[in-house]
């Protein structure tokens, strides 16, 4: 008799992009930056980017992306995690009150920090926790509103990044179904800590220093440098975590790298071996959305039936700290939700029903 290895698989898949798009031209405008829509294409990918509204929130996005994601699944969470560099506040963490606002009583919710590494961090944490009994049905969102640090002046970052949240829920099952988690790898490296970072703001230089300048309220970013570390870390972590779950790069059909700059994703899959017609993505139309990136572009590609259900697939990204990860799944079942960010005020105190108007559809484009 064949014994069958637990694991979790997602269930829900779940999004929420903030109505207001920008082009590259609108933030051109904004920062009066020497740069052009042409620039911005060539080098990034990227042609627009979704911004919050002033009364919107990440935590607003999150509940949004996560009350979608338990619509999908047709399941209620027994625990949050929520992946931002943006929370709502400094103290305390955003993911009680999303779950508070969702319903979910007194489930544990917790943030978790790993600026873009964000969602393959938290998968592998709720992935632990489902494989060793702590928690049953984990909801990891994914979300930022990077337009509330983003120095609009600063044309390294205020071309790249947009706001958006996206969102999982997991449950335990074997390592055969559509969605089974396969394998995960992750690592960091400290000694990059400055390359991607808000200087002020925390116990080493709070925000009340009277000698802060502009450049250290917001974040900042050595491009050239984080390009090498990227592209190195994402390759290695992508072998890694192929060679852990016993795949060779040539079966796998579905590749979604971090949407942080087109040249990296190329860069990354051909080292691994992914030939093109299997590479992912949502770059163009909504930018870097850090933490949100990887489960914005899964949802995007998904809603638009490009993989089937069980395909090989690899995640990989890399963000500040510095911290990277890759999580080697078969391509989920579920049938991706997507909802408008939600008011503050629409707080539900009971088991999670279908809400919010699918009002618009992401753009994949395949590299």
């Amino acid at each position: 008799m064949t014994t069958v290895t637990p694991t979790a698989v997602i269930r829900g898949i779940g999004s929420c992009l903030p109505p207001q798009v920008l082009s590259n031209e609108d933030v051109k405008r904004r920062g009066v930056l020497d740069t052009t829509d042409e620039w911005i294409r060539t080098r990034t990918g990227i042609a627009r980017r979704r911004a919050a509204e002033e009364h919107t929130s990440t935590g607003d996005l999150a509940v949004a992306a996560g009350r979608a994601a338990q619509e999908s699944a047709h399941a209620r969470a027994d625990l949050v995690l929520l992946a931002t560099t943006t929370p709502d506040r400094r103290c305390p963490a955003t993911a009680p009150e999303v779950a508070h606002r969702l319903g979910l009583g007194a489930v544990p919710a917790f943030d978790l920090s790993a600026v873009c590494s964000g969602f393959v961090y938290g998968v592998t944490v709720a992935t632990a926790l489902v494989r060793t009994g702590v928690c049953t049905r984990p909801l990891v969102i994914g979300a930022e509103t990077y337009s509330r640090i983003i120095d609009p002046l600063d044309r390294d970052t205020a071309v790249i990044f947009g706001d958006g949240a996206g969102a999982v829920v997991l449950d335990a099952g074997d390592r055969a179904e559509p969605g089974a988690i396969a394998a995960v790898d992750w690592g960091s490296d400290g000694s990059g800590s400055d390359l991607i970072a808000i200087s002020a703001g925390g116990s080493r230089r709070p925000d009340t220093s009277p000698r802060l300048c502009r450049e250290d309220r917001y974040f900042r970013m050595s491009g050239r440098a984080v390009y090498g570390h990227a592209v190195r870390r994402m390759t290695d972590s992508s072998l890694a975590v192929l060679a852990r779950a016993g795949w060779r790069p040539g079966t796998v059909g579905a590749f979604i790298g971090h949407q942080a700059n087109k040249r990296i994703l190329d860069s990354v899959a051909d080292r691994v071996g992914i030939a093109p017609r299997f590479r992912y993505g949502n770059i163009r139309d909504v930018g870097n959305t850090a933490a949100a990136s990887i489960p914005l572009a899964l949802a995007d590609t998904a809603a638009r039936h490009h993989v089937q259900p069980g395909t090989r697939t690899l995640l990989t990204a890399f963000g500040g700290g510095l911290t990277w990860g890759s999580v080697a799944l078969s391509w989920p079942a579920a049938r991706p939700r997507s909802s408008e960010p939600e008011p503050h005020d629409a707080r539900s105190t009971t088991h999670p029903t279908p809400q919010g108007k699918a009002s618009w559809n992401l753009s994949t484009t395949t590299s």
